[in-house]
């Protein structure tokens, strides 16, 4: 039986920015209006949902979850990605501090999504493997927080993760990330903040964001009927 590999795992694409306040409606509507449902049409993906920062170092965070990384090796993601739409490219020079990574996705526990979402970044802290068994008993027991639903952990693809126009290449650390979904606000800062007494992590480490809106492959199938 040949073994699996991270490439195997389901894959994320994880895009967490600012934007310059004076086109901010216009970088909401190019993502509610044209760049989800763009990225949700091509091969292999399955979502794309957005998050607003209630307290964290960026504003805006984009998920987008396929089947696996080979989905970022498609001629379509290629197309896409290296040749833009004008308002994709207006919208993406209007970044500020941005935080592109394509992840693969392990140790999930739980399940759904929530209203609410706690973002760890991890660090270079222990190898793949002890992640993987620390996340997985880490998220069963985060399960036991009345609001917490489901938990994973994202480990950034080096080949994969290049940075977006605006994003400094200067100390780009492409740690791990922890993510925890859960019903309310109180539910994701409480296993926030057990979740970084687990992984020993400052304040400055984590980040609680409220759910926006999500697109489904099957939404975009469905349409299309």
């Amino acid at each position: 039986m040949q073994a699996h590999t991270r490439r195997d795992l389901p894959g994320i694409l994880f895009v967490w920015t600012d934007v310059d306040p004076a086109h901010e409606q216009d970088f909401n509507q190019w993502y509610d209006r044209e760049h989800v449902q763009e990225r949700v049409a091509l091969p292999g993906f399955v979502s794309g949902v957005r998050y607003r920062s209630e307290h964290g170092p960026r504003r805006y965070l984009g998920l987008y979850r396929t089947t696996s990384l080979d989905a970022f090796k498609t001629p379509a993601y290629f197309q896409a990605f290296r040749h833009q739409t004008p308002w994709s490219v207006a919208n993406l020079a209007r970044m500020h501090n941005p935080m592109r990574r394509v992840c693969t996705i392990s140790a999930e526990t739980g399940a759904g999504r929530g209203a609410w979402l706690a973002v760890l970044r991890l660090g270079n802290r222990q190898q793949a493997h002890q992640l993987d068994a620390l996340s997985t008993t880490l998220g069963k027991r985060l399960l036991e927080v009345d609001g917490v639903l489901s938990s994973r952990l994202l480990t950034p693809d080096q080949e994969l993760s290049s940075p977006l126009p605006a994003e400094s290449t200067e100390g780009r650390l492409l740690d791990p990330l922890f993510l925890i979904d859960a019903s309310s606000q109180q539910a994701a800062e409480a296993a926030a903040e057990a979740a970084a007494r687990a992984f020993t992590l400052q304040p400055a480490d984590m980040a609680i964001l409220r759910f926006s809106w999500q697109l489904l492959e099957q939404d975009l199938l469905e349409q299309a009927a």
